[in-house]
Parts: C-alpha cells; structure tokens; sequence
C-alpha cells in the first residue's frame, strides 16, 4: 500500500515549481489562479525570488502548498491508499485527499500564515530542536514540570522521529528546558530560526482565526484516509477532520506515531509529495528505531 506524504514549513526553496510551470499547462493553470487568490504573484517570489522574500510568512506557506498539491495533481499515476502532511502539509494532503477544493486550500493556507504572524506578534515566542537519546515521554514531562514550576509556555511541539523532538514556547520556557534537558542528557538543544512557538498554547489567536474560517469553508468526505497531526489517526469524515485539523495549531505534530500507524495499516511504500526530501529522511529514521527496537 502507498502513503503519500507532505512537508511543511521549512523545505522551501528558491526556483521551487518552476519546473512544473514550465512543463505542464495543468501547472501553470493553477498556478496562475493562486496568484489570483492570493492577490499577489506568488510563482515571481517562488521561481526567481531570494531565500529572505521566500522566508515572508504571507509567502512560505502558499509556496510549500502549492508546490506539493500542484506536484500532486499533475503526477499521472498517482493513486494513493492513504495521505498524511506535516503541520501545513496536512492541508496539502487534504486536498489531495478531496477533502478540500485546491481554492479553498489556497485560501486556508493564506489565512493560517497571517494568522499565525499575527499570534507572534502578541506573544513573542520561539522554538528548539532536542536532539537526544531521551524517551519523547521525558522531553514533554520535563517541559511540564518547567511549566508549573516557573509559569513560562514550554510544551513537546513537533515529535518528528525518536531522537528528534522540537520544544516550543516562551523565550524564557524554551531557554529553561533546553538547559534541562542538557542536563538530563540531550546531546543538542537548537534554537530555531523561526518566528513563534508553533504548535503551543501561544498559538490560540491563531487557531480561533483559522477555527471560523474553516466553520464556512466547503468540507468533503476524504477518497481515502487522512493520518491527522493530532492523534494520529486516520479520518475520512468532515467533522472529524474539521475538528482535527482546528486543534493543530495548538497541539503537537505527531509525525512519528503517524508513520507507525500508517505501516501498522499496510504502508509499504512512502512517497513524498512536495519540496526536499526531509519526510522521507525521518520516515527512514522511524522504521529504523522500530527495526532495533525489534518492533
């Protein structure tokens, strides 16, 4: 069975979907009616743009969208059993999956980026990646006893496979775990070059803007399951889905127990579907922890 996947912010690049504007009329088709929607050309920013307007948030998370589902949707044999995207990728997959018109996701994808800033703006916050030995189960609990021992925002963000985890939170939060975990063991603590915490509490005004712009957008039922950030789980109805994908931008990406459940159900084969080739590096990553741990 296949599994198409999707990356998020992040794998962008300069030059990204030139190619398939080049090539295919069906690309440059929906290419030009995202410029349309978005109100500005986004194709002149993704093709010949530098690495610092790519970085724009108005900008990276159409660009990674459209790239992934216009990869998607021009790619002849594709017939998936069932989809998953990382963070923003899951509206990529969502389309793919039928769940969404491709303007409809062009619209929620814009809304999210300015809504997300906008929540940065309020809250001045950052992310890390944990790069360690440490069970995923001690990285959160520590974050937890941060939280309640000191009242600064530090929660487990983004579980992207065993050994790799992202904190998300207050500069301060962040700052605390990120000395504890050290001291507990993690081998790197990163700071990431990014504009909030993702993934956290903090991310609330985002999520109250994104929750009524999908309450009054066209939902379907998925052609086929759809392995949701949030639990893990696959969904193929509308209020599910809905609900699922409203509580994300507050709730860790669990990415590595999506790849689990995803080979539970029959996966075989992983295919990436959009810029860069980081999903299929931490999917390789997964199988390779659960090879050694005999599962």
């Amino acid at each position: 069975m296949k599994a198409y996947v999707f990356p998020g912010q992040g794998s962008q690049f300069s030059g990204m979907g030139k190619d398939l504007y080049e090539r295919s009329e069906e690309a440059r088709i929906l290419f030009e009616k995202a410029n349309d929607i978005l109100g500005f050309r986004i194709t002149d920013i993704m093709f010949n743009g530098s690495d610092e307007e790519l970085k724009q948030t108005k900008v990276t998370q159409p660009a990674i969208f459209l790239h992934s589902v216009i990869l998607a949707s021009i790619t002849p044999d594709l017939n998936p059993d069932m989809v998953a995207g990382h963070s923003l990728g899951e509206f990529s997959a969502l389309v793919t999956a039928g769940v969404l018109s491709f303007e409809d996701g062009v619209r929620l994808v814009s809304k999210r980026a300015l809504a997300m800033q906008r929540a940065c703006e309020i809250n001045p916050s950052t992310m890390a990646a944990v790069l360690s030995s440490l069970p995923d189960e001690q990285v959160a609990q520590l974050c937890e006893q941060v939280r309640q021992e000191t009242g600064e925002i530090v929660v487990a963000a983004n579980y992207n496979c065993p050994g790799q985890l992202v904190i998300s939170g207050s500069h301060e939060g962040v700052r605390i775990a990120g000395e504890r975990l050290k001291e507990a063991g993690a081998k790197r603590v990163l700071p990431l070059p990014v504009g909030g915490a993702f993934h956290s509490p903090l991310m609330e005004p985002a999520r109250e803007e994104l929750a009524a712009a999908i309450e009054v957008t066209p939902f379907h039922t998925a052609k086929f399951p759809v392995y949701q950030n949030v639990n893990a789980q696959p969904a193929t109805q509308i209020d599910a889905i809905k609900t699922n994908l409203i509580a994300q931008l507050t709730a860790p990406v669990r990415w590595t127990q999506s790849v689990q459940a995803m080979r539970a159900d029959g996966a075989t084969l992983f295919v990436e579907c959009g810029p860069g080739k980081v999903l299929q590096g931490l999917v390789k990553k997964i199988d390779a922890a659960a090879e050694t741990a005999g599962v």
